[in-house]
């Protein structure tokens, strides 16, 4: 398997600050891990020499990996994709919604949807949404 990817993973591409978002993810997400970090050493590789070629890492068991792009190349991240997180208590959704929301945007909320007693539609100081949710 591909520097320890599950079968189905998530995956952002970023325009130099790979590494940075991914130390703010796995500061922010209190169930977050490392799994893995590699950088770009040779130029044959195609990226820039200390950039990330692919980092990975987990938040409640669902894998993501980021890779930074070299001379801007990748397209800015949209909200028409979001990763949804389901908060185990209203503490975790304030404390995530502070965190992702700082420097960000906020789309929606915090609010009750329906039965679900706080939503939040965040998008991230990296261009990244995310849908929180606390039943």
């Amino acid at each position: 398997m591909f520097n320890h990817a599950k079968p189905v993973s998530t995956f952002f591409t970023f325009n130099g600050n790979a590494e940075e978002a991914m130390n703010f993810y796995l500061a922010t997400f209190p169930d977050a891990k490392k799994i893995s970090l590699t950088y770009f050493t040779k130029p044959e590789q195609g990226g820039d020499i200390g950039k990330v070629l692919n980092g990975t890492f987990e938040i409640k068991n669902a894998a993501f990996m980021v890779m930074d792009m070299t001379n801007n190349a990748s397209p800015d991240f949209s909200w028409s994709t979001s990763t949804i997180y389901f908060a185990s208590t209203e503490n975790e959704f304030d404390d995530l919604f502070d965190k992702l929301s700082k420097e960000g945007t906020v789309m929606m909320g915090p609010e009750a949807v329906e039965l679900l007693r706080k939503v939040a539609w965040v998008t991230d100081k990296y261009g990244v949404t995310w849908q929180l949710v606390f039943e």
